[in-house]
C-alpha cells in the first residue's frame, strides 16, 4: 500500500540517524587484490513529516560520525522536498572534512535517504520521484571470487543463469596460472548463450592487460572491468583502443565526485562507464554522472547496491545495467523487507504501488551485528 499523505503542507527534515552493521560474508572472499569475510553496512534514517526515509552505503563504521556529527546539523530544518538543495548543503559544508571517501560515502547514504524520504512523502515509487525513462533496470549476477574453487564457483554463475539473468561476472587476476582454466570452468557451467564478464580489480600491468584480453577472447568474454587500475587513464585507454572486438573495457566504481567521472570519460578511457549510487555522492550526484553520459551518448553501468540502484537505473537515459552483487543482495536481504526479485530476463522492476525505495528496516535482525 502507497503511504498516507505528509501530516503538514511544507514538511521539513526533522533530524539524521546513522548506525553501522558488520556483516560477516557467508564464506571466505577475496577478488585479485583484497581478501575479506565481513562487510559494513551503514543505514541512515531521515526523518520528517510524519515519515522516515532510509539509505544506505557500504563504508567503514566512522560514517555514521560524519552523518550524525557534520551532515544532521547541515539538513534539519531543510525542505524535505528539495533533497538536491539538502546534497549542495552537504558537499559545502564538508571541505575541510575532505570530499572523497569515506565523506562522500556518508553523503550518499544520508542523500538516499532524504529522496527516499521526499518519495514517502509525495506518496510515490522512488524511481517515479527521480523522472523514470524505464520500467526497470537489466542486471547481472556478480561473485565469481578468487577464493571460490571451481565447483562453487560453477554452483553459483549457474545459478544465476538458472534465475534467469543472463550475464555473469568472475573475478580473475589472483593466481595467473590459473585464470584460463577457471574462466573455462565458468564458460562451461552458463553454456555459450549468457553474456561472461571478469573484473581484474586493478592487478594487472598494461602489458599483461592486453595479453588477457587476448587470451579471454578466446571464451568470448564481453566486459572486461579495471583491467588495470582505475587510476591509469592512459592504460584504459589504451586497452579500449587495443582490445579484442566485442569486449568492452569498464572502470568507475570507486569514483567519488564528479570530476572524476569527468576526467575518465574525457580521456576517452572505457566503453562504458560505472558509478556507484552508495559511493558517488547519491542520487543526486549520480543523476549528474548520468548527464555526463548522456552528452557523450555512452551507457553507464550502476554499481552494486541493487536496492536502490534499480530504481536509480530506471532514470538513466544511456542505462547499460546493474552490478547484483552477491554480499549486497545477500545483506540487503538481512536488513530490509520488500526487497526486490530478479524477473525473467534478468532485471529488477522497481514495485509502483509502494512509496519510497518500498523497504522496511528489518532493525531486530539487524541489531545483532551493530557495530557504532
Amino acid at each position: 500500500m502507497r503511504d498516507t499523505a505528509p501530516n503538514s503542507e511544507n514538511p521539513v527534515v526533522e533530524r539524521l540517524e546513522a548506525a553501522a552493521y558488520t556483516i560477516p560474508t557467508d564464506g571466505p572472499e577475496s577478488d585479485a587484490t583484497m581478501s575479506w569475510d565481513s562487510t559494513t553496512f551503514v543505514l541512515v534514517r531521515a526523518h520528517g513529516g510524519g515519515h522516515t526515509g532510509i539509505g544506505y552505503t557500504y563504508a567503514g563504521p566512522a560514517a555514521v560520525g560524519v552523518v550524525t556529527g557534520t551532515l544532521a546539523g547541515v539538513v534539519r530544518g531543510r525542505d524535505a522536498a528539495t533533497p538536491a538543495a539538502s546534497w549542495a548543503a552537504m558537499r559545502h559544508a564538508v571541505r575541510n572534512l575532505g570530499g572523497p571517501g569515506l565523506v562522500a560515502e556518508a553523503i550518499s547514504a544520508a542523500d538516499i535517504a532524504l529522496w527516499d524520504l521526499h518519495a514517502r512523502l509525495q506518496s510515490m515509487p522512488l524511481s517515479t520521484a527521480l523522472g523514470a525513462v524505464h520500467e526497470a533496470t537489466p542486471i547481472y549476477g556478480s561473485g565469481g571470487f578468487t577464493s571460490y574453487d571451481d565447483r562453487r564457483l560453477a554452483e553459483q554463475l549457474r545459478g544465476w543463469v538458472d534465475a534467469g539473468i543472463p550475464r555473469v561476472k568472475m573475478k580473475v587476476g589472483r593466481r595467473p596460472d590459473e585464470d584460463q582454466d577457471r574462466v573455462r570452468v565458468a564458460r562451461r557451467a552458463i553454456g555459450d548463450d549468457v553474456e561472461l564478464f571478469v573484473d581484474a580489480n586493478g592487478a594487472w600491468t598494461r602489458k599483461q592487460a592486453l595479453g588477457w584480453a587476448d587470451r579471454l577472447a578466446d571464451d568470448d568474454v564481453r566486459w572486461l572491468e579495471e583491467p588495470v587500475s582505475s587510476d591509469d587513464l592512459d592504460g584504459l585507454r589504451l586497452l579500449r583502443d587495443r582490445g579484442p572486438g566485442g569486449m568492452d573495457v569498464a572502470a568507475g566504481e570507486y569514483g567519488y565526485d564528479l570530476p572524476y567521472f569527468h576526467r575518465m570519460l574525457s580521456a576517452e578511457a572505457v566503453d562504458c562507464l560505472q558509478a556507484d549510487v552508495t559511493r558517488c555522492g547519491g542520487l543526486t550526484a549520480l543523476q549528474r554522472v548520468a548527464a555526463l553520459c548522456d552528452a557523450r551518448c555512452l551507457d553507464l553501468s550502476l554499481h552494486c547496491a541493487p536496492q536502490v540502484s534499480a530504481h536509480a537505473g530506471t532514470a538513466v537515459w544511456h542505462l547499460r545495467h546493474l552490478e547484483y552483487f552477491h554480499d549486497h543482495e545477500r545483506i540487503e536481504r538481512i536488513a530490509f523487507d520488500g526487497v526486490l526479485e530478479p524477473e525473467p530476463g534478468g532485471s529488477l522492476r522497481p514495485d509502483r504501488s509502494r512509496a519510497g525505495l518500498g523497504l522496511r528496516v528489518r532493525t531486530q535482525d539487524l541489531e545483532r551485528y551493530r557495530t557504532a
